[in-house]
């Protein structure tokens, strides 16, 4: 019930990063089967509410895709590679896919994304919040919706890991985050996108290219993480950080995806250790 709970409450965004965090914890403690079946039914639990109160119920089975499909997949991938970095590389090869899915399924993006929107303007004006739909680019959705399921994803399951870690009982270690590396392979794989969106007129390229570089703000804020726990930084910068990272979202995400991204090409943690 508490899960089904989470994506009827307000504040989308942050109740879809606990209810991800929630499926991760039930597969980390109680396996993926087990998992799945509890995911399956507070999602029967949730329709039969949403129809009842009156929610939108399509707008309710992409959220519970949005939020819970990757959480269950991640989830389950730690499981079996018993890797958090690989895990975490997989996720962006899952997030490239879906947006060329995407791009291959849906001929025209604005045409589908137009009425979806409104829908869920509708559902926000409803709740008490404002939302202005002119100010929004409907061809930019497309790796908004990507780039956010996959931030609220990996969020979501890089949390639930942290709490399993967590517990009393005995756990598994898969890594660390503070050691995350989305690796060189990734890292040019953005540098040969980038330049063939400069050279070729195709969206899904302007699209990926900077869905591929801000990934790496987790590997920025990996990076944070290790210098803190080396002491060379107060807990006192870390908390800075994730106070300005709501409050700054595009500079300090854009600064710690460039930290991250020159990390990735020249392992600034090894010449931490070296030093």
């Amino acid at each position: 019930m508490g899960l089904a709970a989470t994506l009827l409450l307000p504040l989308p965004g942050l109740m879809g990063v606990v209810s991800s965090m929630i499926v991760v914890l039930l597969i980390m403690t109680q396996g993926w089967r087990r998992a799945a079946m509890l995911v399956a039914v507070a999602a029967a639990v949730l329709m039969a509410v949403a129809l009842v109160i009156g929610f939108a119920v399509p707008l309710l089975t992409e959220l519970m895709a949005l939020f819970w499909l990757p959480a269950l997949l991640l989830g389950t991938l730690l499981q079996k590679t018993r890797s958090l970095t690989l895990t975490m590389q997989v996720s962006v090869i899952i997030a490239i896919a879906a947006l060329a899915m995407f791009y291959v399924v849906v001929p025209d993006p604005v045409a589908f994304w137009e009425p979806r929107v409104a829908e869920a303007a509708e559902v926000m004006i409803a709740s008490g919040f404002e939302l202005r739909t002119e100010l929004l680019e409907l061809e930019y959705m497309t790796v908004s919706a990507v780039l956010m399921g996959w931030m609220i994803g990996t969020t979501g399951f890089l949390l639930g890991y942290g709490v399993y870690r967590k517990l009393p009982t005995e756990t598994a270690e898969f890594g660390r985050f503070r050691n995350l590396d989305f690796g060189r392979v990734i890292a040019f794989a953005v540098a040969l996108v980038s330049l063939l969106a400069i050279v070729v007129d195709a969206a899904w390229l302007k699209n990926v290219a900077p869905l591929l570089f801000v990934i790496f703000w987790l590997q920025g804020l990996a990076i944070v993480h290790y210098m803190h726990a080396q002491k060379l930084i107060p807990i006192h910068a870390l908390v800075a950080i994730y106070v300005l990272v709501p409050l700054l979202q595009v500079l300090m995400v854009t600064v710690l995806a460039i930290i991250g991204y020159m990390d990735a090409w020249f392992d600034f943690r090894r010449r931490m250790i070296k030093a």
